[in-house]
């Protein structure tokens, strides 16, 4: 009996909103500077750890309009103008496409947090009848991938993942396996947060999950580095265009690489520690590998969750070097863009995509002197010319979630 290859997936466009700036180019020249995004936030107050990485020059208003712009929370914002970015880039045109054969997956884990934290003050200091009716809407996780579809005309399957900081690669995962199971021809995928509230901050913060370098912030995220001290929190969003390839090459779309594996486990460890010893992790990057149809040889280039926390480099380190040893390239683009939590998936799928085709894997910003217990070839400083056929995008959320995409040449 013949088992029928599913059919493969491809990137047909990309659009990018990080604090690395605006459009696939603008973001990778930023990414293979290395030069940091980090500044302090006053916004957050005058705390050690106050500071982050925001998206320069959005402007909402001329972006959406006026009458819209102020009835959407920036998460959404945020998604819905990348993704008009990457159906540009794809070539594509929503007025004139078949919207009911069109799925939205998107990932986010704090939803409207800003706008829920405005509110609750209004209800608490003025009372119940001034909190706005728009509250629920604007807050609601589910109305990023709401507000994409409303926007681009998309019809068919929406949804929303949260795995917490996996949730951005969750989706692309999803959105490949919707088009190889004929549910849609194309896939909008991807993630955003803008989640820097003072609340949220500091929740982080009690956590120890931050960083406290505010007064040298532009050196705060430096993945696997030994004076680690945690991660500079980002907004962002990054969303993508996945289609089958047979489709994209007949209307002549330019492709940036194929989504030949995914793969996801879960640590069942703790809320927020990963397991130290990374075995779950390690499973995931087996497991999407095997997906994939390569070996652990083929694989090139791994851009890594590197946090830049103590706890998550080292037991993410620990995972690598179990299936690669020092042999493969490894770096971190959270040193320049810091970490955009649900959304980090999915724009570090891009950078990885992008790797693939320039042949060039980027640095990892702030590296100074490499943890000794971080036993694998992490590239700093400088990127690193390299012959990449394949690369892995990996991930890994509060809760215990880890998700990996692995991406090859055309």
């Amino acid at each position: 009996m013949t088992t029928l290859r599913p059919p493969s997936v491809v990137i047909t466009g990309i659009g990018l909103l990080t604090p690395a700036g605006r459009g696939v180019e603008a973001n990778w020249e930023r990414v293979l500077s290395a030069v940091s995004t980090s500044a302090a936030d006053p916004t957050l107050g005058e705390a050690a750890w106050a500071m982050s990485c925001t998206v320069p020059h959005f402007d909402p208003r001329r972006e959406l309009g006026p009458g819209k712009s102020w009835k959407v929370d920036r998460f959404a914002q945020l998604a819905v103008v990348a993704a008009r970015d990457a159906v540009l880039d794809a070539g594509l045109d929503h007025k004139t496409w078949d919207g009911a054969r069109v799925a939205v997956v998107l990932g986010n884990s704090l939803g409207g947090c800003t706008t829920y934290e405005a509110q609750q003050t209004v209800h608490a200091d003025e009372g119940a009848d001034l909190v706005s009716p728009l509250l629920v809407p604007m807050w609601m996780p589910n109305m990023v991938a709401g507000y994409v579809a409303i926007d681009i005309g998309a019809r068919g399957p929406s949804m929303v993942t949260a795995t917490a900081c996996a949730s951005g690669t969750t989706a692309i995962g999803t959105g490949r396996d919707l088009l190889r199971s004929g549910a849609c021809d194309i896939a909008v995928v991807g993630g955003a947060e803008s989640a820097l509230s003072p609340t949220i901050m500091a929740g982080l913060a009690r956590m120890g999950a931050l960083s406290t370098r505010r007064d040298g912030s532009d050196t705060a995220s430096r993945p696997f580095d030994i004076s680690r001290d945690g991660f500079v929190a980002a907004e962002a969003a990054g969303i993508l265009i996945l289609e089958r390839q047979n489709d994209a090459v007949a209307r002549h779309a330019r492709m940036y690489a194929a989504v030949t594996g995914y793969a996801a486990t879960s640590d069942a460890h703790h809320v927020t520690a990963p397991r130290p010893d990374g075995a779950s992790l390690t499973a995931a990057v087996r497991a999407a590998i095997r997906d994939a149809e390569l070996t652990e040889n083929d694989i090139a280039y791994v851009n890594a969750h590197g946090t830049s926390t103590p706890l998550n480099d080292k037991a993410e380190s620990q995972a690598l070097h179990q299936v690669f040893g020092d042999r493969t390239a490894v770096s971190s683009t959270k040193g320049v863009t810091g970490h955009a939590l649900a959304a980090a998936g999915a724009i570090e799928a891009a950078f990885t995509a992008l790797a693939i085709r320039d042949n060039t894997a980027p640095p990892t910003a702030n590296l100074d002197i490499q943890d000794p217990a971080v036993e694998i070839d992490v590239i700093s400083k400088t990127p690193r010319s390299l012959a990449i056929d394949s690369a892995l995008s990996v991930s890994a959320g509060f809760g215990g979630h880890n998700a990996v995409i692995a991406l090859s040449a055309i």
